[in-house]
């Protein structure tokens, strides 16, 4: 992942409207069959809370509009075999047309990881993953793996951010 893309997404100011459903369809392209992989997200909000109250920032909770988010994207990169915030439409586009708005959001990507213990390790220790999780306005978050056997990294993780 390119380290001015991350940052401009973590910068991205965007309008928050409500989170209705997702008007999103699949890819015509894939080429991987996928599977849902069901992860423990208040366990997960939990352990992101309390990294961020570590840096003197509010916690975070579960929101299932960011989670259906999450899960899209996750599932288009396992589609595709591939790691890219582009895969599906750009993040603006699919933060807008999940009725985001006015709103600081940001995505954290990764594939590979079998555990959320090991990918939230793995996005602390990556500067940019790291500054988005540490954007003081978020308030909300969804997170999403979706499993691909038959790629390269097997395993593909999403995770939205987004201001109150």
């Amino acid at each position: 992942m390119k380290p001015n893309r991350l940052l401009a997404l973590a910068l991205l100011a965007l309008p928050l409207a409500g989170c209705g459903g997702l008007p999103f369809s699949e890819e015509p392209s894939a080429q991987y069959e996928t599977r849902t992989t069901i992860l423990d997200e208040v366990a997960a909000a939990a352990a992101i809370s309390a990294y961020r109250v570590q840096h003197g920032l509010s916690p975070v909770v579960v929101d299932s509009g960011l989670a259906k988010a999450a899960a899209f994207q996750a599932g288009n990169n396992a589609r595709h075999g591939q790691l890219s915030h582009d895969v599906g439409g750009s993040f603006t586009s699919r933060m807008n047309a999940a009725g985001l708005a006015r709103s600081y959001a940001a995505e954290n990507l990764s594939a590979g990881s079998e555990t959320f213990d090991q990918v939230f390790a793995r996005w602390k220790a990556s500067p940019e993953h790291n500054r988005n999780m540490l954007i003081p306005q978020i308030r909300r978050i969804g997170i999403a793996r979706i499993d691909a056997p038959g790629t390269r990294y097997k395993r593909f993780w999403a995770l939205v951010m987004a201001g109150a």
